[in-house]
C-alpha cells in the first residue's frame, strides 16, 4: 500500500492549479462585456464573497481533515438529507468542471492562426462545439483522468509543474498590456462611464461571467484535507494563500484586458460590442505581440489542463465521501488498494462529464452552472459550522474565530444573492438539476431506512422552502437579472437579504443531534491542537 502525503506546497500549487484554469482565458472578457469598466469591482466583490464562505469551510475542514470532506460537514449537523443535498450539489459543479476545462482547450484551438492549423476551425462553429470538436473534448478529459488514476505523488508533480507555468503567463501577460497598450481612458471619466450598465451589471458579471468559477477551486484543499501534511495547519494555510495570490492576478488581469482594448473599438460597438473568441490572444495580435499570442495559445491549453486534472481529483473524493454517506452504492468510493485512489469514482465523474458537455458545448452555460450548484452547496457551510458549536462547543477547533458569529450570516445571505444574480430562468434550472439527485437518495434511504423520515426533513427542510423561495424571487425579480419586474431593483436584493436571514435562523435552528454527530466525533478524536 502507497500513500504520499501532500506538502502545504503541493497543496497550495494543487490549489493554484485548479484556481487559474480557463476563468482567466475567458473571465475578464465575458465580465467586461456585462460591467464595463466596473467588472474590477466584480472581481472584487467575488474575492470578497469567496474569502468569506471559505472562512466556514476553513474551520470544518480542520476539525475534519478528510478526503472528500465539503460532502459530509452538513450531514454532521442536519441529518443525511442535507447532506446528500449539499454533496450532489457540490458534486454536480465539480463534474461540471471537466467538460469546462476541456471546452476551453478546444475553443482556443479553434482559432489558431496558422495555416498548417486550419483544421482547428472545424471544432467550433457558432460558439458552440462541433461533432469533431466534442471528439477533442472527450479524448482531453480522458487524459486528464488517466493522469489521475495512479498515485497521488504523480498527481502532485503535475499539478506544481503546471501551476508555476499557469503563474507565470499570466503575471507576464498583465506586464505586457500595461506597458505597451495601455489606455487609462477606457476606464471612464465619470460614474456613469466607469459603470456604463449600472451597479446591476456589477453584480451580474459576478455570476454568469465565470467570476465565481474561477475562485470555487479554494475547495481542493478542503477536499484533499486526508491527504495532507499537518492538515490542522496547513488547510487554512493553503485556503488563504491560494485565493489571495488568485485574487491579485485576476483583478490585475482585468485592468490589463480593459485598458488594453482600442478606445477606436469601443467609441464603434462600445462594451457590450466587445467580443472576442480568444480574448488575450486576441489582444496580442492586435498590439503587433505575436510572441505573446503564441505563449497564450500554449497557456490556453496548459491552464485549462492542469485544473481539469485536479478537478478530477476533487470530484472523485467528493463522489466518494457521499457512498461512505450511504447515499450511494458502496463499490463506487472503493479505493485503489496500491495507491488509496478512487478508480471507480473517477470513471463514473468521466461518464457523467462526457453526457453534460454533449448537451451543453457552450462554456458559459456550462460556467453558470457551475457557479449555481456550487453556491446551493455553499449555503449549508455557514449554518453547519455554527450548528456545530452550538451541539459539540467541546470539539477540537484548530481554527477557532470569534468573526464567525458575524461572518456565518453575512456568508449565508451572500449565496442566496449569487444564485439570484445568475438571472432566471438559469436559476431554477440549475436548482431543478440539484434536485434531481433526490430520487436517487430516497431509494437508498428506503432500502437502508438509518434515520426516520421526519427527523431528515427536520434537517433539510429549510433549504428545500429557500430553494422554492430563491426561484420565485428570482421570477417575479428586476427585468435585469431575467425576472418579471415585479419587484423592482434594487428592492429585489431587499427581499433576498431579509429573506435569507429568516432562513439562516431556520436553519440553525434546526440542527440535528443524530448518529451523524457520533461520526463526527471520532474524526474529531484524531486532531491535533498545538
Amino acid at each position: 500500500m502507497r500513500q504520499t502525503k501532500i506538502s502545504l506546497f503541493a497543496g497550495v500549487m494543487l490549489a493554484l492549479s485548479s484556481l487559474i484554469g480557463s476563468g482567466w482565458l475567458f473571465g475578464s472578457g465575458a465580465a467586461a462585456r456585462v460591467a464595463g469598466p466596473a467588472a474590477v469591482i466584480s472581481w472584487i466583490i467575488g474575492a470578497v464573497i469567496m474569502i468569506l464562505i471559505a472562512f466556514n469551510y476553513v474551520e470544518l475542514g480542520t476539525m475534519f481533515p478528510e478526503s472528500g470532506g465539503m460532502s459530509r460537514f452538513a450531514q454532521y449537523s442536519h441529518g443525511p438529507l442535507l447532506g446528500f443535498m449539499a454533496a450532489w450539489a457540490n458534486w454536480v459543479s465539480l463534474v461540471t468542471l471537466l467538460p469546462i476545462e476541456a471546452v476551453a482547450c478546444v475553443q482556443y484551438m479553434s482559432t489558431w492562426p496558422w495555416g498548417w492549423a486550419s483544421w482547428t476551425r472545424h471544432l467550433m462553429a457558432d460558439g458552440a462545439i462541433t461533432t469533431a470538436g466534442l471528439l477533442g473534448v472527450y479524448l482531453i478529459m480522458i487524459v486528464f483522468t488517466l493522469i489521475n488514476f495512479w498515485s497521488v505523488k504523480l498527481l502532485t508533480r503535475f499539478t506544481s509543474l503546471v501551476a508555476v507555468f499557469k503563474l507565470l503567463i499570466p503575471s507576464l501577460t498583465i506586464l505586457t498590456l500595461i506597458w505597451v497598450g495601455f489606455h487609462p481612458g477606457n476606464f471612464g471619466h465619470s460614474t456613469t462611464t466607469f459603470m456604463p450598465y449600472g451597479t446591476r451589471g456589477i453584480f451580474e458579471a459576478v455570476a454568469v461571467s465565470g467570476i465565481i468559477l474561477s475562485y470555487d477551486a479554494f475547495q481542493t484543499v478542503i477536499n484533499m484535507a486526508g491527504e495532507m501534511v499537518n492538515p490542522q495547519k496547513n488547510i487554512f494555510r493553503g485556503v488563504w494563500l491560494s485565493l489571495t495570490i488568485t485574487a491579485v492576478i485576476y483583478i490585475l488581469l482585468q485592468v490589463a484586458f480593459i485598458g488594453a482594448v482600442s478606445p477606436a473599438t469601443l467609441a464603434q460597438v462600445g462594451w457590450h460590442g466587445v467580443n472576442f473568441a480568444s480574448p488575450f490572444a486576441d489582444l496580442a495580435i492586435l498590439l503587433g505581440l505575436h510572441w505573446l499570442s503564441l505563449l497564450l495559445y500554449v497557456d490556453a491549453f496548459v491552464s485549462p489542463f492542469g485544473t481539469g486534472v485536479t478537478f478530477v481529483a476533487t470530484a472523485s473524493r467528493t463522489l466518494a465521501a457521499m457512498t461512505r454517506n450511504g447515499n450511494l452504492p458502496a463499490w463506487v468510493g472503493r479505493l485503489n488498494r496500491r495507491y488509496m485512489i478512487p478508480r471507480f469514482a473517477m470513471l463514473a465523474d468521466l461518464a457523467l462529464a462526457m453526457v453534460l458537455v454533449y448537451f451543453f458545448r457552450d462554456w458559459s452555460k456550462l460556467a453558470t452552472v457551475v457557479s449555481i450548484s456550487t453556491f446551493v452547496a455553499y449555503a449549508t457551510g455557514p449554518v453547519t459550522a455554527v450548528a456545530l458549536r452550538k451541539m459539540r462547543p467541546g470539539f477540537k477547533r484548530p481554527f477557532h474565530s470569534k468573526h464567525l458569529r458575524w461572518v456565518a450570516p453575512l456568508s449565508f445571505v451572500l449565496t442566496g444573492l449569487v444564485i439570484y444574480w445568475a438571472m432566471w430562468p438559469t436559476t431554477v434550472e440549475v436548482i431543478g438539476i440539484v434536485l434531481l439527485g433526490l430520487p436517487i437518495y430516497f431509494y437508498y434511504d428506503r432500502k437502508y431506512n438509518r434515520v426516520p423520515l421526519t427527523q431528515q426533513l427536520k434537517g433539510a427542510g429549510w433549504l428545500l422552502a429557500y430553494l422554492v423561495f430563491i426561484s420565485v424571487v428570482s421570477y417575479l425579480g428586476s427585468s435585469g437579472f431575467g425576472g418579471h419586474d415585479i419587484l423592482k431593483y434594487p428592492y429585489d436584493f431587499l427581499v433576498i437579504i431579509v429573506a435569507s436571514l429568516f432562513f439562516y435562523g431556520w436553519a440553525v435552528a434546526a440542527r440535528v443531534d443524530g448518529p451523524d454527530l457520533a461520526v463526527a466525533a471520532e474524526v474529531n478524536a484524531d486532531v491535533k491542537v498545538d
